[in-house]
């Protein structure tokens, strides 16, 4: 069985993929599975292939573009056909820092019980300064009650076991712009799950991200997700309180907000 691939989809060749792709700086080899999402500009995969030689880079092609929730389940159902034991997340423009990836499945080779693990972020503009640390809860017990407020993984910082994918199934594509919550609640739901209280990637914070661009629809998602989950507690009815009110305030307010209170700690 292959250790790891790490699936990065992308649409009409982000600038910084090269740069992404290059940030994998691990001591063992590590593949890469390249998913174009029906972009009009194709990219040389010989390039890549010539920068990054610390493992074997696939590209999987979609005839035309589909949205990302197809494109992660294209690669997750081609994955699945190779034998990985362990799936790693990366998207252009992110930058994984130093043994990020060897880190993770050391959690996991000492954390069996655990099936997907997250890190903390660096939260950088798209010049890679940091604005704030974004620290999300580490218990597997922290991370199903806060759920229900917002996804408490940062999608390409986690790492996932292949053998999860039977029992919870692809990204749910009927939950656009939320796939990756609604997916991760699916898992904390059948298995248990963590986040390395420490750094290890860098997360831009873009104008063009989905957050960004779909801001109100991946709210409107992210309702219907705590909808499928819920039941009368506290942390499912502060969750839709909480993300309904998140519909009247713009992702820069929220940005500027945390980078305010990181400032004071």
């Amino acid at each position: 069985m292959r250790k790891l691939i790490v699936l990065i989809p992308y649409y009409n060749v982000p600038k910084d993929l090269v740069s992404s792709i290059t940030s994998i700086k691990e001591s063992f080899l590590v593949d890469i599975l390249l998913v174009d999402d029906g972009s009009e500009e194709k990219y040389d995969l010989r390039h890549i292939q010539e920068v990054y030689t610390n493992g074997s880079v696939y590209l999987l092609t979609l005839e035309q573009n589909q949205g990302i929730e197809k494109a992660l389940n294209a690669g997750l159902n081609w994955i699945i056909s190779k034998n990985y034991e362990f799936i790693g997340r990366l998207d252009a423009g992110d930058l994984c820092l130093p043994d990020r990836f060897g880190k993770q499945l050391n959690f996991l080779e000492n954390n069996k019980e655990v099936s997907l693990v997250g890190t903390w972020v660096n939260m950088v503009n798209e010049q890679q300064e940091v604005q704030f640390v974004l620290k999300h809860p580490t218990s597997h017990h922290d991370i199903t009650n806060k759920m229900y407020f917002n996804s408490c993984f940062v999608h390409p910082s986690v790492v996932f076991r292949v053998s999860v994918l039977p029992v919870v199934g692809l990204y749910p594509e009927n939950r656009k712009a939320a796939e990756d919550y609604a997916f991760f609640f699916k898992i904390t739901k059948h298995f248990k799950v963590a986040n390395m209280d420490e750094v290890l990637l860098n997360y831009v914070i873009s104008p063009n991200s989905i957050s960004s661009l779909k801001r109100k629809q991946q709210i409107k998602s992210r309702l219907k997700v705590i909808l499928d989950h819920f039941y009368f507690g506290f942390y499912p009815i502060v969750g839709l309180l909480r993300n309904s009110l998140l519909l009247m305030t713009s992702r820069g307010f929220i940005v500027g907000v945390n980078k305010l209170l990181t400032s004071f700690k």
